[in-house]
């Protein structure tokens, strides 16, 4: 009995296409989200229906789903991806390997407020590139870049450090924020530095480079000097502000996280005291060849933060 096999011709593209529209669930993201219009989108997923022969998803003006036939392509393409990625890697070998890896370091905060979703995107437009990311203090984000074990280092760098070039990505304001109050928690109008007299404040440690600067502040509103507890994290800062445990002066850079724990939280004035976020790199050493992408990502992501 004879028998032949239909051949078909599909291509990374149209399944990258496709398995990016089916986690999207929307053609329009899927697009943008790999720099393509959704005219291109759609014609990539277009071939790849019409070399498998089914209708992959079923559209609508709100909605777009997987059909029966894409349902069971899913699994096929995700494993067919994940293969010619693994296969890419070992055809580069050790050199490229290397080259196709970022080593970024960043303070806790930064790494929780500005980083999951400028990797996430990342990642799906540089497949290519894998990004480990180390949440560390200020002073091991330094020490990192330094040594040559971080690529680049994000973090509060109030005074320049030597061996380090300095990038400024954007500027935060200091803003205070304290324990939710019943009908009042939430952004507050902004209130003058006077305003702190008399709360009992949470700080980081003095040596802390944003601390310094709040404490030349606070000094100048005649509290210099105080004994109060400190904590070496920001995120730590947080929770005990939420615990009822006193009031602190953060950067607005961790406003949203502020608010998602319903905290009462001011913008502080007179005068308004900004912040400025850093990216670092190792003076003399250049950058491989995905990280200037990598720093677009990050400046992008960070300017949203105070837009």
């Amino acid at each position: 009995m004879n028998s032949s096999i239909k051949l078909i011709n599909v291509s990374t593209r149209q399944l990258l296409a496709f398995l990016e529209v089916t986690r999207l669930q929307s053609f329009a993201k899927a697009a943008e989200q790999v720099h393509l219009s959704p005219s291109g989108m759609s014609m990539l997923v277009k071939e790849l229906e019409d070399q498998l022969g089914a209708r992959l998803f079923e559209r609508t003006t709100r909605s777009v789903s997987l059909t029966d036939a894409g349902r069971r392509l899913q699994p096929v393409a995700e494993r067919i991806v994940g293969e010619l990625r693994t296969l890419q890697a070992v055809i580069g070998g050790t050199e490229a390997a290397v080259r196709s890896r970022l080593h970024v370091a960043a303070t806790p905060m930064v790494a929780a407020s500005l980083l999951p979703e400028v990797l996430q995107a990342f990642a799906r437009s540089h497949p290519q590139v894998r990004v480990q990311l180390a949440d560390v203090d200020v002073g091991a984000v330094r020490g990192r870049v330094l040594e040559g074990e971080a690529d680049l280092g994000l973090g509060f760098f109030v005074k320049p450090a030597s061996g380090l070039v300095r990038q400024p990505l954007c500027k935060f304001r200091l803003m205070r924020i304290g324990p939710p109050r019943p009908g009042a928690s939430g952004l507050q109008p902004s209130q003058p530095w006077s305003s702190l007299a008399g709360l009992p404040l949470v700080s980081l440690p003095p040596d802390n480079p944003i601390q310094a600067l709040i404490e030349k502040q606070l000094a100048r509103s005649g509290r210099p000097h105080e004994d109060r507890p400190r904590v070496n994290l920001i995120g730590t800062i947080i929770g005990m502000v939420r615990a009822g445990a006193g009031h602190a002066v953060i950067p607005s850079f961790a406003l949203a996280e502020c608010l998602r724990q319903q905290l009462d939280v001011a913008l502080l004035r007179e005068p308004m005291v900004q912040i400025e976020l850093h990216l670092v790199t190792r003076r003399g050493h250049p950058p491989k060849p995905a990280a200037a992408d990598f720093i677009a990502a990050v400046r992008q992501a960070a300017t949203r933060l105070t837009s």
